[in-house]
C-alpha cells in the first residue's frame, strides 16, 4: 500500500512540474480529494524527494501570489456569459 502512495505522490509532483496545474486540477486528474493532493505534496513528498518538494513549493508560492488574479478572471468570465 505504501508503495502505491509513494508512486501517486511522485506522479502528482511530476504532473504539476510539467503542467503547473493547481492542486484542484491535479486532484481532478488523479481522482483524489484536494486535501489528499495537498498532504501528498506538502508532507509526504518531503520524505520521498526533498529536491522535488522544493520545486513544487516554488510553484505553489507562485500560485499563491497569483490566485487573486485567476479568481478575478473567472468572475469576469462568469458575468460575460450572463
Amino acid at each position: 500500500m505504501k508503495e502505491n502512495i509513494n508512486r501517486r505522490v511522485i506522479e502528482e509532483a511530476k504532473h504539476i512540474l510539467n503542467t503547473r496545474d493547481t492542486i484542484r486540477k491535479t486532484a481532478e486528474k488523479f481522482n483524489v480529494s484536494k486535501s489528499t493532493v495537498h498532504i501528498d505534496l506538502s508532507e509526504r513528498l518531503k520524505k520521498i524527494d526533498n529536491r522535488l518538494s522544493n520545486s513544487i513549493n516554488e510553484i505553489f508560492q507562485d500560485h499563491d501570489k497569483t490566485k487573486h488574479l485567476r479568481g478575478g478572471q473567472v468572475t469576469k468570465e462568469k458575468y460575460k456569459r450572463g
